[in-house]
């Protein structure tokens, strides 16, 4: 039986990345994790609440679909945690002036031993953006049709 992708199994995922690849990183406030709304293009964020000073990733609830691997989860996981890590949305001192400048998201991952999470998360993005161009050509094609026919 597999687990249903609610905001528990998120947490669970956030876990287990963080225990087994950012052990070395300190938890120094609140960290929530949940779906967020539905969202295309921005899978997932971090940000940090003034009043609680507590972090809170969202992950975009498309992730919700079962036909999403749940590596393309972890990785965005792994992304928001390197963030965290960089002091970007945590209470840790920031390490670069902007948050993905020359790469540093992708080294980190790699440098933790997280390889496999971004070669799945850029296979995945190749036949995503494949589908996302070809459901655009096709709204865009009935929208000229439509305009053309009336």
């Amino acid at each position: 039986m597999k687990a249903m992708r609610n905001d528990i199994w998120l947490l669970s995922r956030l876990d287990y990345i963080w225990s087994n690849f950012f052990p070395d990183v300190l938890q120094e406030n609140k960290v929530f994790i949940r779906f967020g709304r539905f969202s295309r293009f921005r899978l997932g964020s971090i940000k940090m609440d003034r009043r609680s000073k507590s972090s809170h990733i969202t992950i975009t609830s498309m992730f919700k679909d079962e036909n999403i691997p749940a590596l393309v989860i972890d990785h965005t996981i792994a992304h928001e945690l390197c963030h965290y890590t960089h002091g970007f949305s945590s209470p840790k001192a920031k390490l670069h002036k902007y948050p993905h400048h020359g790469g540093v998201i992708r080294k980190e991952l790699e440098d933790r031993g997280l390889q496999k999470l971004v070669i799945a998360y850029a296979s995945w993005k190749k036949s995503y953006r494949e589908i996302l161009s070809t459901h655009r050509l096709r709204k865009r094609v009935d929208k000229r049709f439509l305009m053309w026919k009336i």
